[in-house]
């Protein structure tokens, strides 16, 4: 039996852990009076003399400011870690199911590998997030796995839309292609934006836009997996009875 249902489930706790923890913890920071209640070391974005800071728009904080914090971090953490083992869960189920369709393509394997790659750097992304280190090197290779975690995952869903676009004909009782195209302007849309976004990563004075790029690009790579729950039909199929 395909694993339908378990990609479709697996990929809507995909998108839905990652983006409700990380607002919840962008709540918290800013519910207590700045100094004051769990964050009063004096992490918490809200002060008195600035308004309500939503990320998405205005770029007033970075992600890993909002979530590395205690309480935050006891939120955060646990929550990739369990997206991870979800990933690695989905792409799994994924091939095993396109194996069962028949689809033979030498990108497959490729995808896969991609995908767990990816999963395995968000965990170590997660772990890492909030260690304090003086070490240059550590903090080198922190944003070193969180860039990767980004590029394999990028490259595993591209490599998806490719597989699906060229066999078309068999996967076309499963998904549906709506969906489908959606998925490959996603796609493009990220290669796009990362691209054309690279070159200005190292310039400081351009943080305000850098924060605001990067809550926003967090939602566009979690909403692949929206789609992918939305893509795949509600069916059982089994490939011994045809």
């Amino acid at each position: 039996m395909l694993k339908i249902k378990e990609i479709r489930i697996s990929g809507l706790y995909i998108f839905l852990i990652p983006v409700i923890s990380i607002n919840i913890c962008l709540v918290l920071t800013q519910i207590f009076p700045y100094g004051e209640g769990p964050f009063a070391t004096g992490d918490a974005i809200n002060d008195p003399s600035n308004p309500w800071v939503i990320p998405y728009i205005d770029g007033g904080a970075s992600i890993s400011r909002v979530v590395r914090v205690f309480p935050n971090s006891l939120i955060f953490k646990p929550a990739m870690i369990i997206t991870s083992i979800l990933l690695i869960y989905y792409w799994l189920n994924l091939k095993e199911t396109l194996i069962k369709i028949n689809l033979n393509d030498t990108k497959i394997n490729k995808m896969i590998f991609c995908g767990v790659i990816s999963a395995i750097c968000l965990a170590l992304h997660a772990i890492f997030l909030g260690l304090d280190f003086e070490l240059k090197i550590f903090k080198l290779l922190r944003r070193l796995v969180l860039l990767s975690f980004i590029f394999f995952e990028v490259i595993a869903q591209t490599l998806l839309v490719i597989i699906f676009l060229k066999h078309i004909d068999k996967v076309l009782n499963f998904i549906n292609i709506k969906i489908l195209r959606l998925k490959k302007i996603l796609v493009i849309f990220l290669i796009f934006f990362a691209l054309i976004t690279l070159p200005f990563l190292p310039f400081n004075n351009l943080k305000i836009i850098k924060y605001a790029l990067e809550w926003n690009y967090f939602i566009g790579v979690n909403s692949f997996y929206l789609l992918s729950f939305v893509m795949w039909k509600k069916l059982n199929y089994n490939p011994s009875t045809t």
